[in-house]
């Protein structure tokens, strides 16, 4: 057995591909058409292409998805924090609060959300490294 993907709804299929993409700097692997009914959109970081993030539209949805109490987050590895939210606050996207370490010396970690509302964690090793 082998982890395959996660996957989110997302109301806007083009505001997540954009946050993902030119935000987070993922680069979209492939879509997918289900019959007449939703397109599964696989997005993913550089090197994590074989458990990519499928981001699946449903057609005709007039309503945001509700996300529920027993989500956490997903969290990613960044090289340069500062500059992964620099590109977010272009799109709108503010961080939950200011870059922070748990610890001296620990890495740099911040929070933020996508469009639909999923929470991100981003980390940066101390030293950018």
């Amino acid at each position: 057995m082998h982890y395959a993907h996660v996957c989110y709804r997302v109301f806007d299929l083009d505001k997540a591909v954009d946050f993902y993409c030119n935000g987070l700097g993922f680069k979209e692997l492939r879509r997918y058409p289900i019959r007449d009914e939703a397109i599964n959109c696989y997005v993913a970081p550089e090197g994590s292409e074989q458990a990519p993030l499928e981001l699946t539209f449903n057609f005709g949805r007039t309503e945001p998805y509700e996300i529920g109490t027993g989500y956490g987050h997903i969290a990613y590895h960044v090289e340069d924090l500062d500059g992964t939210l620099a590109r977010l606050s272009e799109r709108g996207i503010a961080p939950e609060k200011p870059p922070y370490s748990l610890r001296e010396g620990g890495s740099r970690i911040c929070f933020v959300r996508d469009p639909d509302g999923y929470r991100i964690e981003l980390i940066e090793k101390h030293g950018g490294a």
